[in-house]
């Protein structure tokens, strides 16, 4: 892959992608510890960004394909998570979140149910049954549609270690109420 790669959208600048994406990761997930697992993580550089270019969906299936397979197959002191993004592909979140029933049929072909999940981001992410201005669904939000694909056994070993984790997504929603929009975008203002 170039740095630069044309997609459906234009050019896709991969590095500033990237760096937009670590840049999410460190000041929100980890600044704000909304993933109290992330920082051992990233710190450990076990975090693979790969910022696809596909010009369309199977192109992205087949780079989900590769990526399900290697995070399978790659020791987890290499890569413990894979973050794929897409920065054009989904501009519309309704039909990202459809997108991941074909996800979740992606991870049951490869027999990886158990073994693997994807959790979705999107700078549009709504959870279900929320206003849609509450700030809630910014524990989702992200600078580019992504999918985060775990290993269950890992997320497993950091629950039984971490303890009482069913607080942490009311605990997650306060923060991001308290932050409020204007203090959010100031945060992500820091990425660009």
């Amino acid at each position: 892959m170039t740095d630069k790669n044309v997609g459906e959208q234009g050019v896709v600048d991969v590095l500033q992608v990237r760096a937009q994406t670590l840049g999410w990761l460190e000041q929100a997930v980890i600044g704000l510890n909304l993933c109290p697992f992330a920082t051992s993580v990233y710190v450990n550089s076990q975090v693979r960004v790969v910022v696809s270019t596909a010009k369309h969906l199977d192109a992205f299936l087949d780079e989900l394909d590769v990526e399900l397979l290697l995070l399978r197959d790659t020791p987890v002191q290499e890569i413990e998570t894979t973050l794929l993004v897409h920065p054009h592909l989904f501009p519309d979140f309704l039909v990202f979140n459809d997108f991941l029933n074909i996800v979740d049929d992606v991870v049951a072909e490869h027999g990886l149910e158990g073994v693997l999940q994807v959790l979705p981001f999107h700078p549009e992410f709504l959870f279900g049954g929320e206003d849609e201005t509450d700030m809630s669904h910014y524990t989702n939000r992200s600078p580019f549609p992504m999918l985060h694909l775990l290993r269950e056994d890992s997320l497993s070993q950091a629950i039984d270690a971490h303890g009482d984790t069913d607080a942490i997504p009311e605990r997650n929603k306060q923060v991001l109420r308290d932050l409020g929009l204007a203090g959010w975008r100031k945060l992500m203002a820091l990425n660009t």
